[in-house]
């Protein structure tokens, strides 16, 4: 299946992908959370050519993750330098996940190049996930789903079990059901 034949409406992790599933663009987010804010000192840091930077920078800038605020250095024209949104901000924690797997299972032998801890404790910084009850939901920790409120699966019957197997979804997909429930 190509990619442009996948219908990513169906999966929030598909969608997420459409916009953050490139390198330089996780790069470009993790510079910008780092305070390398202005367009010359993110094309230095990165090496990366300046018309992939203004691309990714015009996608972040469209998806909301980033915006652009002007500055103006004395005599000189007014530029623009990125800074996160809202939105953005709440990429850290996926940012954090990602830097914490790279140091686990693709550092040197010696060990990840840097290492987090919090500024107000020293704790180094770890990624947590738990449910809304607080227990910690781990590597093999079984999950259940379940489609969503804006899902276009078929519902699941009430024992839990997904709907005939083969059954099309909403959008005539067969087993698109049961992708939307079982585990994860």
């Amino acid at each position: 299946m190509k990619w442009a034949d996948y219908d990513s409406r169906a999966c929030s992790v598909a969608r997420t992908v459409e916009v953050l599933g490139d390198r330089w663009t996780l790069l470009v987010l993790r510079d910008v959370f780092n305070g390398i804010r202005r367009f010359a000192d993110l094309s230095q840091h990165l090496g990366v050519a300046r018309d992939v930077l203004t691309k990714r920078l015009s996608a972040l800038v469209d998806e909301g993750l980033i915006k652009r605020v002007p500055y103006q250095e004395p005599g000189a024209r007014t530029r623009y330098e990125y800074r996160l949104t809202d939105a953005g901000r709440e990429l850290r924690p996926v940012l954090l996940a990602l830097l914490e797997w790279g140091d686990r299972h693709r550092s040197d032998p010696d060990g990840p190049p840097a290492q987090l801890f919090h500024a107000d404790c020293g704790a180094p910084v770890r990624v947590e996930v738990r449910c809304a009850e607080g227990h910690e939901i781990g590597p093999r920790t079984h999950l259940a789903a379940q489609p969503g409120p804006g899902s276009r699966a078929l519902p699941v019957s009430p024992a839990g079990a997904p709907g005939p197997a083969g059954a099309p979804g909403a959008a005539g997909r067969p087993g698109a059901a049961g992708r939307l429930s079982g585990s994860w």
